[in-house]
């Protein structure tokens, strides 16, 4: 029998938009807080409060991608990614609550990290999209897009 990769465990039931879209979010949301920073740093200093609104939004894709991974049965195989990215989003707060040196100075590396793992989320949910369509065109469920 042939051993099935858990994030494509029971691709009849589909991946929920909202995990898809939470999943697609976070990347872009980390990508406009290095920018913030980037423009707070070197051009207005106002932007810090963009970069700190950015960083609240973005609690609601990471708690989404853990708690979809933890409630809904075919998505338990993100629960690793899911779960790193959520550690790594909390220590990204803890080390910019902190405001001394030493812990800001870790900041932007967490946040690397953190981008990291969210885009790994990104690509095994896209993976799992794609194969979720390939099956559906193998059961003659969904016709390939050339044949529309």
């Amino acid at each position: 029998m042939d051993k099935i990769h858990d994030t494509l465990a029971d691709l009849s039931g589909g991946t929920p938009v909202w995990f898809t879209v939470a999943a697609c979010i976070l990347p872009v949301g980390i990508l406009g807080q290095f920018l913030s920073a980037g423009l707070a740093l070197f051009s207005d200093s106002g932007h810090w409060g963009l970069h700190a609104f950015l960083g609240g939004a973005l609690f609601i894709p990471v708690t989404s991608l853990l708690t979809g991974s933890l409630i809904v049965a075919r998505l338990r195989g993100f629960g690793w990614w899911a779960g790193l990215t959520f550690g790594l989003y909390v220590g990204q707060v803890i080390l910019a609550a902190g405001s001394t040196p030493p812990l800001l100075w870790l900041h932007p590396f967490n946040g690397t990290l953190l981008f990291g793992a969210a885009s790994i989320v990104l690509f095994k949910v896209e993976r799992r999209v794609a194969a979720g369509k390939t099956a559906r065109i193998h059961q003659g469920v969904e016709r390939p897009i050339a044949d529309r």
